[in-house]
């Protein structure tokens, strides 16, 4: 791949970022259907709160709302789908969605 080319990659994931987010639905319609509780099974299982604190210091809470990445409901799913490619976690699409969900609930507030 040359160099040129290269240099385009981030815009293009930018460009598809702001579409994406463009097109996403409310927290309140993308989160209807969440189990909560499921949600926060999982958290504590894959212990989550552990692994932001190894990578933020601290308790790990300064890894939520890091400034402007994550600003919509679409874009929070896609940071839990994030964790669960990068650590191999194999959750399921409605386990992303709960943990996301629960996440929402209590630290983004999404309406």
């Amino acid at each position: 791949m040359n160099k040129t080319w290269k240099a385009w990659i981030p815009l293009a994931a930018l460009l598809l970022a702001g579409a994406a987010l463009a097109q996403t639905p409310p927290a309140a319609e993308l989160f209807r259907d969440a189990d909560l509780g499921l949600g926060e099974r999982l958290i504590k299982e894959h212990r989550c709160a552990e692994c932001h604190a190894r990578k933020m210091g601290g308790d790990g809470s300064a890894i939520y709302r890091p400034k402007g990445r994550i600003n919509g409901p679409g874009l929070l799913r896609g940071m839990v789908e994030n964790c669960n490619t990068e650590l191999n976690l194999s959750l399921f699409p409605e386990e992303v969605t709960a943990i996301a969900a629960v996440l929402n609930r209590d630290h983004y507030r999404f309406p």
